[in-house]
């Protein structure tokens, strides 16, 4: 099995291309089931879980084609067609849907244009229970039959098809919100769905839908009102850039010292975490070609966040900030409201000699001189990277195992750190 190996203490400095984002790729992906014609995408990342969702929609009859990706200095992403002419196969099989949480958004599109669904309960990362409660809740208001068994969401729409409604999540939910808007583009009427999930990545497949001949309004807010169509066309598309993968390596770069270009980053997609960052003593600053990180390494602010729903401070970059704030000077409080199991990594980070007490849903990190390389185990995508951070500036070699957590959701991670000095390597037992 695969691990890292990272001897701590250099500075990076030069570019790194931000890859596609995982959180649009997926659901962009899910969207080729709403056509029989073909759906283009563009900056594909090349990652485990976009590879497990291939399988899943090739179950379904999509017929998919990646194009040759020549490996360059910029590293961009694949262009992969999708053509989901006819659907040979409504279910979606347990074996497949518990490896990846999100493949179980197959359930809207399919009910959407084929009446019918059979999906697995979803599996992922153990970080929290998330259940489905608001996708089948919002299924049902479009008119959707809803039966669980034996593990598996049975789902039908009436006869004369799904119908609109107004849907409202009682918690903002991502999931939710990608499932019941691709159901709702091919039901008859008006769909609203109150309390949406605004993230870029939820905007990205709208526009997407929209390419498709959807009519979607109040794109970028927590309303948005889907008028159905009878069908919808092929496209062409383009996946925007990662904005969690972009804010991992801001804060890398803040840990480490050095002066990064974020090539393709969009720091106002993470606006509330570079605010954090500015605030804790980094340097940012948009650029034409993207946005550039500048930090010393050192003198780092103590800084509480508080993870929130966008456009607040992300739960996906809660545990690399942690790891950031191990060095700061001072004492500060992280406080995460989205999942109630995220915290494994606190553990993992305290053999680097990390001094961090968790409270409840709070974690009070008080920050050291240095910390020290250490045998350390990924627990999930978000806590493993957390963990080639705090590698970075240890004293002597980090060993990071159990790194297919990391190939999920990083692409090439290694290669981009290495590029800008950082001495890091994948090795194979």
């Amino acid at each position: 099995m695969d691990k890292i190996r990272i001897i701590g203490g250099n500075q990076l400095n030069g570019e790194i291309t931000i890859s596609g984002a995982k959180n649009a790729a997926l659901p962009l992906m899910i969207a080729s089931l709403l056509t029989d014609e073909e759906l283009v995408l563009d900056n594909v990342p090349n990652l485990a879980d976009v590879k497990q969702l291939q399988k899943i929609l090739e179950n379904h009859g999509v017929e998919i084609n990646i194009s040759d990706h020549i490996k360059t200095d910029d590293m961009g992403g694949q262009k992969v067609s999708f053509k989901a002419k006819t659907i040979s196969d409504t279910c979606a099989p347990y074996e497949l849907v518990s490896a990846m949480r999100a493949s179980f958004w197959v359930i809207g599109p399919l009910l959407g244009r084929m009446g019918e669904a059979k999906v697995s309960l979803p599996g992922g990362c153990a970080i929290g229970t998330r259940p489905v409660d608001f996708f089948l809740d919002g299924l049902k208001a479009l008119g959707a039959q809803i039966e669980i068994e034996d593990g598996y969401v049975i789902a039908k729409a009436p006869e004369d098809g799904l119908r609109g409604n107004r849907v409202h999540f009682p918690r903002i939910s991502v999931g939710a919100t990608h499932t019941v808007m691709m159901a709702a583009v091919l039901a008859k009427g008006i769909t609203i769905i109150e309390n949406a999930a605004c993230e870029p990545e939820i905007g990205n497949v709208a526009r997407c839908l929209i390419a498709m001949g959807a009519k979607i309004s109040g794109l970028d807010t927590h309303t948005l009102t889907i008028e159905g169509v009878e069908k919808l066309n092929g496209a062409n598309f383009e996946v925007l850039p990662d904005r969690i993968e972009a804010g991992t390596f801001a804060m890398a770069v803040a840990m480490s010292g050095g002066d990064v270009l974020m090539r393709k980053g969009r720091a106002s997609d993470l606006q509330a975490a570079v605010d954090v960052l500015i605030k804790a003593g980094v340097e940012i600053e948009q650029e034409e070609n993207g946005f550039r990180v500048k930090a010393n390494g050192a003198g780092l602010r103590p800084i509480d966040v508080e993870t929130d729903p966008f456009p607040g401070f992300p739960t996906d970059l809660q545990a690399q900030y942690m790891a950031l704030m191990t060095r700061a000077a001072g004492v500060t409080n992280i406080k995460e409201t989205i999942f109630e199991n995220r915290f494994m990594h606190v553990a993992e980070l305290a053999r680097f000699g990390a001094d961090i007490k968790v409270d409840g849903q709070s974690a009070i990190v008080s920050g050291v001189p240095q910390l020290s390389g250490a045998q350390v185990m990924a627990t999930d995508l978000r806590a493993s990277v957390s963990l080639v951070i705090a590698g970075l500036v240890a004293n002597g070699e980090t060993i990071v195992s159990r790194i297919y957590h990391l190939d999920r959701g990083f692409e090439r991670l290694e290669e981009k750190l290495r590029r800008c000095g950082a001495d890091i390597e994948r090795i194979s037992e």
